[in-house]
């Protein structure tokens, strides 16, 4: 039996540190990962494709208070920039992709979706914003900010400067899964739920709107492999395990730990709030709604039968 997978690329799969982001640079990048990806779909696997968009999303911000600097052009918020990037990015990796396949003589659709996610409006994130977004500002400047737009900024605990934060709720809903879910158990493979997908809320009398947020893609890709009934789970990061006391005395990488393990160790502290604790929470939910595992490892080692760290009942 045909087995599908869902594949959560990191924002590192288009935008390496110390890149400036040119489109040669992301093209170079997204090239690479489809060449690994391309592993598991010579081994039969249907795929789903989700991806980060955090140096994305940033760049869009600085180019906004740009043109408003410049030209007087109102910044859209976040949601639209989100949209921005799922459009941008999707555009890459389906390219990179297509031209992955078209080399290797494998005939595959390759479709991306635009994709809304409805999160709760009453989420406790909302009240308090935490996720930083976007560019670095002086204390000074970022207080002006809030002043005038009432958003919120935090200063950078590496003391880079300050930056905006807006809230990050958990994802409820994928909009059009059960179009993903047709188009993925046919064998197309769709990129979808990019940067978390586009945050919105539904409101009492059926419509929907946009939020000032930012989901967590991981997360966000897990909900959409349970909804599809996908057999196993990737998170693609820039290194091959997860790891215990990480760069600390008895450091240790993990092969294959149970949920209760993967649990114990999230309590112990051992996985970092801006690293790798999102990335075990969002194994775990997918574990624990009925995916067989979850693998974390990062792309190169698609494919690879004994690859990442992998995440059982």
């Amino acid at each position: 039996m045909t087995k599908l997978a869902v594949i959560a690329f990191g924002g590192n799969a288009l935008l390496k540190a110390g890149q400036k982001g040119s489109i040669n640079e992301q093209i170079e990048n997204v090239s690479a990962t489809c060449q690994s990806l391309v592993n598991l779909i010579r081994q039969g696997y249907n795929v789903v494709i989700g991806h980060g968009n955090g140096p994305q999303v940033g760049n869009v911000m600085l180019q906004h208070e740009a043109g408003k600097q410049v030209f007087g052009i109102e910044p859209q918020p976040m949601d639209f920039c989100v949209s921005e990037t799922q459009g941008s990015i999707g555009y890459l990796i389906e390219q990179g992709l297509r031209n992955v396949l078209n080399r290797e003589k494998i005939a595959r659709n390759v479709v991306t979706l635009v994709t809304q996610v409805v999160v709760d409006k009453n989420d406790p994130m909302f009240a308090n914003p935490t996720k930083p977004v976007g560019p670095y500002y002086s204390e000074e400047v970022a207080k002006e900010m809030a002043a005038k737009s009432g958003a919120k900024f935090n200063p950078d605990p590496k003391g880079n400067g300050w930056r905006k934060v807006v809230a990050s709720p958990k994802p409820l809903k994928v909009e059009n899964i059960e179009l993903i879910k047709q188009l993925s158990h046919a064998g197309h493979v769709v990129v979808t739920v990019g940067g978390g997908g586009i945050p919105i809320i539904e409101n009492e009398d059926g419509t929907t709107q946009g939020v000032e947020a930012v989901i967590d893609k991981d997360l966000a890709s897990a909900l959409t492999a349970v909804n599809i009934n996908a057999d196993e789970f990737y998170i693609l990061t820039d290194v091959p395990k997860v790891y215990i006391n990480f760069k600390k005395p008895g450091e240790k990488a993990l092969d294959v730990i149970t949920v209760a393990q993967a649990k114990q160790y999230l309590n112990e502290g051992h996985f970092t709030e801006g690293s790798m604790a999102p990335k075990v929470r969002a194994a775990i939910f997918f574990v624990e709604n009925g995916g067989e595992e979850c693998i974390i490892t990062e792309a190169s080692q698609l494919g690879n039968p004994n690859c990442g760290t992998r995440i059982i009942k």
